[in-house]
């Protein structure tokens, strides 16, 4: 070995020495110091286990903190009862659902431990979500332990549960788990639950019924059979039932009969609570926040954002015209919800006509139902408009107008895949601004508005402004505008006091202060604005729905959305179906919605939301203007008169005649005027079509685009028709054949579009129009040919056999 190659091996050898020397120096300084962490963690004793504290009860108040709403549990339920007299179906699923290896292990599972963390880690919450806790883990963390989700708190509990399964039993520890597992409110332990749910003694309940009792401990509130989660509830207690025949606690033939088997609860949730929907509502944050065992033993004092004073007003209210609606209209529930826009504070949430009418499942909350909102969604699609630079002034028709493409202009059907939407009265009124369109609440332009800003610009909007459910993208189309997809009246008023407060949201919040039983602040409202919406859209939208003399026409000089002397802005919806009326409306300094209908979404008598709902939102808002004076909105700046005339509300031009709003703009950029080659939309001749019929039927002329153009009409007489195949002509089934038109003026034309039984078949986009066709159906069938040019729109059909 050359002297150069030894020096290397010595170095080498010598440099993995010094790398293992150091290694043992750290590890031996790790393991150390892991060691010294566990010497010195201060671990209670078990011995402390038969001494641990009583629970205190949490209670929840008004804003003012005197008026109190709820006290969560003030009596404590529980009957204590010894594990053989608790029905083995009960024992059985508990430890399916909790700890199927209960019997076999010391106290903790390690290989499910490691799963949940390692869950928790790919979820991104690696001290919030699944524990993998053992059932003698839940009885130490909750008996010896605090509810702080921490590493070392952990670790406390594995400790423990080791300690303990040496000192108890493991009929001990289930015993203990069943007698004080919470399972909704005031009830700890299954004896006082089968009593209040069943009517019968924990030894006594079936198999389903057990089933029931194990799915709730998890999270009581959430599962309750009285709240608004009842699916969750039935697929938990399936999973409990699916468990116990993975662990062969019961036969294939018991779980088959079981999942068939329907329960009946007994009983109330509960009783001597004010504002029950909202403290429903608080609770559950609660316990989602601070955990189940926190809101029912640590003594919780929380000062809510509730007004109860207009609270009160508004139960009464709801209950009153509830009640008259189901005679009127065939409506006997409605919800109310207000906001203070200028901090998203819940000020008045209720969710039925009364939370304790079960002949209406009373206590299922319709403010945070999702319903659809029926035309109370437009103001989400104007305000996307007015973002991209349309104003209150610009104009477009209300025409009745075809908006599928595959189908022909005059073919005004809404059989799929034609869609043809209607006004609510039947009534077309030509040029329309804005202002009076979204004031009206006309369905046609407000579907031209959609499609001008753009669906995804919309569902954009709506979500800045706060709605979270309407997710998936792919589902809506045009009718998005007209309500097309389901919202809750919570989300619904939150995001119209976006309108109010000139484009910054605040999140909706129902809680103020948040203490423990030593008075220390968990938490504490601050104010959080974010603005979503430019200052000038949020003034436009609250100038339109606020300007009275633009709704008379629909809803009368002196309708119920009208406050003498008063800017309220306000907005009615009625779903197409009847099931669902809504209002909401809002002054700068409360927004306050309220919907009717049916829970079992059947549909109400055919009359639209101003004369259902809106008289139960009119006298609530009076309350609550009293209670929240206003001021005025501040109107928005005057119209920039340079932007194209047809923004300005000039429809008619002097040179160029009369188009649709897609002649004078392009769609995506409107502020830059004229596009060069309109025809490219789409849309564009679907909606030329109307405008130049309507003209020429008004006795409107167009005049000549420029003095060489040979177009001087926009319906011309000049021939425009079908001249192959002949009417009443018999060409053979899969034998191909040209269909051809017959045009003396082509040069005012830029394509035709074939149809046959108004089903879209090919476009041709050069002279001589032409199209090569292969019939496939037996039969007589209808060919239709539309033209469209810069100023034209003509049809021409003819029937045929096909043999």
């Amino acid at each position: 070995m050359s002297l150069r190659s030894r020096f290397f091996t010595l170095m080498r050898s010598q440099w993995v020495q010094t790398t293992l020397f150091f290694g043992l120096i750290f590890g031996l300084f790790f393991t150390g110091s892991i060691l010294l962490w566990f010497v010195t963690l201060d671990i209670p004793s078990v011995d402390s286990f038969h001494s641990r504290q009583v629970s205190e009860s949490t209670k929840i108040y008004d804003r003012t903190g005197k008026v109190l709403l709820y006290d969560v549990h003030g009596t404590v339920r529980r009957t204590v009862v010894p594990l053989e007299n608790i029905s083995h179906h009960i024992r059985n699923a508990t430890i399916a659902i909790e700890d199927d290896e209960f019997y076999q292990h010391n106290g903790i599972r390690p290989l499910r431990t490691l799963k949940a963390i390692f869950d928790n880690i790919t979820s991104g919450n690696l001290l919030g979500g699944q524990g993998g806790s053992t059932i003698t883990q839940q009885v130490v963390k909750n008996t010896l332990l605090t509810r702080d989700k921490t590493i070392t708190r952990k670790i406390k509990e594995w400790i423990l549960a080791l300690k303990l399964e040496k000192q108890l039993t493991k009929d001990e520890i289930l015993g203990i788990y069943l007698n004080e597992s919470p399972y909704g409110g005031t009830i700890y332990g299954v004896e006082e639950a089968s009593l209040h749910f069943f009517g019968k003694s924990s030894q006594d309940v079936t198999l389903v019924e057990a089933a029931y009792l194990a799915a709730l401990p998890q999270a009581p509130t959430y599962y309750s059979p009285y709240g608004n989660h009842l699916e969750a509830l039935e697929n938990r207690k399936n999973l409990v039932l699916n468990q116990m025949k993975k662990n062969d606690f019961i036969s294939e033939e018991e779980y088959t009969l079981a999942l068939e088997t329907n329960i009946e609860f007994i009983g109330s949730d509960d009783t001597g609570i004010k504002a029950p929907h909202f403290v429903f509502y608080v609770r559950e944050y609660l316990e989602e926040k601070y955990g189940i065992n926190a809101v029912n033993e640590q003594g919780l004092h929380v000062i809510t954002t509730l007004d109860y004073a207009l609270q009160s007003k508004g139960e009464e209210i709801v209950e009153r015209y509830a009640l008259e609606n189901e005679v009127k209209y065939n409506a006997e529930n409605a919800g109310l919800v207000a906001i203070d826009p200028r901090t998203g504070q819940i000020l008045t949430m209720v969710g039925s006509r009364g939370y304790f009418d079960e002949s209406i499942d009373g206590k299922f909350n319709l403010a945070l139902a999702e319903r659809q909102p029926g035309s109370a969604f437009k103001p989400f699609v104007y305000a996307s408009a007015f973002e991209q630079g349309y104003t209150p002034e610009t104009v477009v028709f209300d025409l009745k107008t075809q908006f599928s493409t595959t189908c022909a202009p005059n073919n005004l059907s809404s059989t799929p895949p034609c869609y043809s939407p209607e006004n609510y009265d039947n009534i077309f009124r030509g040029p329309m601004t804005l202002r009076d369109a979204l004031a009206q609440s006309v369905n046609i332009p407000a579907v031209k508005v959609l499609y001008l800003s753009g669906i995804d610009a919309a569902l954009s909007m709506a979500e800045r402004l706060g709605i979270t459910t309407l997710t998936n993208k792919n589902r809506y189309g045009l009718t998005l505008v007209l309500g097309g997809g389901e919202v809750s009246l919570l989300e619904m008023v939150g995001a119209y006091g976006v309108f109010a407060n000139e484009g910054e949201r605040n999140e909706t919040v129902g809680i103020l202060r948040v203490e423990d039983a030593q008075g220390k602040v968990l938490e504490e409202y601050k104010e959080k604005k974010t603005r979503v919406l430019d200052t000038e859209v949020a003034r436009q939208v609250s100038d339109v729905l606020s300007d009275n003399v633009a709704r008379t026409p629909a809803f009368g000089e002196f309708s119920y959305l009208h406050f003498t002397g008063i800017d309220v802005a306000a907005k009615t919806g009625t779903t197409n179906d009847y099931r669902d009326a809504w209002i909401i409306g809002y002054t700068p300094s409360v927004s306050a919605g309220a919907w009717a209908g049916n829970n079992d979404n059947t549909p109400m008598e055919k009359r639209v939301a101003g004369f259902i709902i809106a008289p139960l939102w009119n006298e609530f808002m009076k309350e609550a203007i009293v209670k929240f004076p206003p001021k005025d909105f501040t109107p928005p700046k005057p119209l920039d008169q340079s932007i194209t005339p047809i923004l300005r509300g000039i429809w008619n031009s002097s040179q160029e005649g009369v188009h649709s709003i897609l002649y004078w703009v392009d769609k995506k950029n409107p502020l830059l005027g004229k596009p060069s080659n309109p025809q490219k939309d789409s849309q564009f001749f679907l909606w030329e079509y109307p405008v130049l019929l309507w003209a020429s039927n008004s006795g409107i002329v167009n005049t000549p685009i420029s003095t060489t153009s040979p177009v001087d009409s926009p319906i011309i007489t000049n021939t425009f028709s079908i001249s192959n195949p002949s009417p009443n002509n018999v060409v053979k089934k899969d034998i191909p054949f040209t269909i051809t038109v017959s045009i003396d003026r082509p040069e005012r034309f830029q394509n035709v579009s074939y149809y046959i039984n108004d089903t879209h078949i090919g476009t041709a986009s050069q002279f001589p129009f032409s199209l090569t066709f292969i019939p496939t159906t037996l039969g007589q069938s209808t060919l239709k040919a539309v033209g469209g040019g810069v100023n034209e729109a003509r049809i021409s059909e003819v029937q045929f056999t096909v043999q």
